[in-house]
């Protein structure tokens, strides 16, 4: 996955959160579902999708804010897929 891949999905973001998700191994897809996750997670588990995999999982990660932070490492998932 490139950078700008990663930029598709998630818009401007910080390179550290670039270098971090590059580092995965994961593709594209994975990236999309992870970034979905974020911002859904009730509601796709209430549709019946399974639980993220592994991969997925780390995404989200990295991804998500940690408690001991102020703002998002990226973007909300607001907008996903439009």
């Amino acid at each position: 996955m490139t950078r700008n891949d990663i930029i598709s999905v998630l818009g401007p973001v910080d390179e550290a959160v670039i270098a971090d998700i590059a580092l995965t191994g994961a593709s594209l897809e994975e990236l999309r579902e992870a970034f979905a996750w974020i911002g859904a997670d009730e509601a796709l588990v209430n549709e019946g999708h399974p639980l993220p995999d592994a991969r997925v999982a780390r995404l989200i990660e990295i991804l998500e804010v940690p408690e001991d932070e102020d703002g998002p490492r990226a973007p909300a998932a607001q907008g996903f897929g439009e």
